[in-house]
């Protein structure tokens, strides 16, 4: 497991959707680790290959320390429900700044783990936000998009302070 840096906000990579993984092998593995290590130590609860730099269909989930990290591979959303809920966001390309985001409450996504294996789940509540979160950065939809324009001009004025 390595240590990877993470790119910051405004960078172009942040922008650009990600490929979609063919190759399931000792590689992956590597990635996935990487990104475990890095969005514990960012730190953060979700992490997708792109915030490292690499263009792959990969994102890191873990809320809580003791269940662990999970893995998902090539995820797509398949369904949402219609009821809303806002919650905060914030990315680790972006850290200390935080905004009320407004997204479907429940959603079905089909993915694949590491073996390759194709699998669907429906999440609700936090993991519903993340898995919306971090599918949104492998499309290269920065989270800043989900935002009015108002609250976009605001959080990246603050960024830059902090910067």
């Amino acid at each position: 497991m390595a240590l990877r840096p993470i790119i910051r906000f405004p960078h172009p990579t942040l922008g650009i959707s990600a490929e979609i993984v063919t190759r399931f092998d000792d590689d992956l593995r590597a990635l996935v680790d990487d990104l475990t290590e890095t969005m514990r130590a960012a730190p953060g609860i979700g992490i997708t290959a792109p915030h490292i730099g690499v263009l792959k269909r990969v994102t890191v989930i873990e809320l809580d320390r003791q269940t662990g990290p999970r893995c998902f591979v090539n995820p797509e959303i398949v369904w949402h429900s219609e009821v809303t809920a806002r919650h905060s966001e914030g990315s680790v390309s972006m850290p200390g700044i935080s905004e009320d985001v407004e997204r479907p409450m429940g959603v079905r996504v089909r993915y694949q783990t590491m073996a390759g294996e194709t699998r669907e789940e429906e999440a609700s509540g936090l993991m519903a936000v993340c898995l919306q979160h971090e599918i949104d950065q492998l499309d290269g939809i920065f989270w800043l998009r989900r935002l009015s324009r108002l609250k976009r001009d605001r959080a990246v004025k603050r960024f830059e302070k902090l910067r």
